[in-house]
């Protein structure tokens, strides 16, 4: 393993790691009143973007690890939308 691969990894699992802990919070607390749209839609579109920028430039972590930061967002977003409107 090099180092690049290395930074692949970490980037990996920090952007899982991320937003775990809001994902939790929002379940447990059944609210996402203090969690702003602004910001889950800016997360939303930069991971997206970074996604396609990865496809382009054949970088597979950028690719990974914004496919799974998106996976938490796109939960996130979800979250805000069923325990906004309940």
């Amino acid at each position: 393993m090099n180092i690049v691969d290395l930074f692949g990894i970490i980037a990996t699992l920090t952007s899982f790691i991320g937003f775990i802990p809001q994902i939790y919070k929002t379940y447990k607390t059944k609210s996402a009143h203090d969690i702003s749209k602004i910001m889950l839609y800016n997360f939303l579109v930069c991971s997206i973007s970074w996604i396609i920028y990865g496809i382009y430039t054949a970088a597979d972590f950028v690719v990974y690890s914004n496919v799974v930061g998106l996976i938490t967002i796109l939960i996130s977003i979800f979250q805000k939308r069923y325990y906004d409107a309940a």
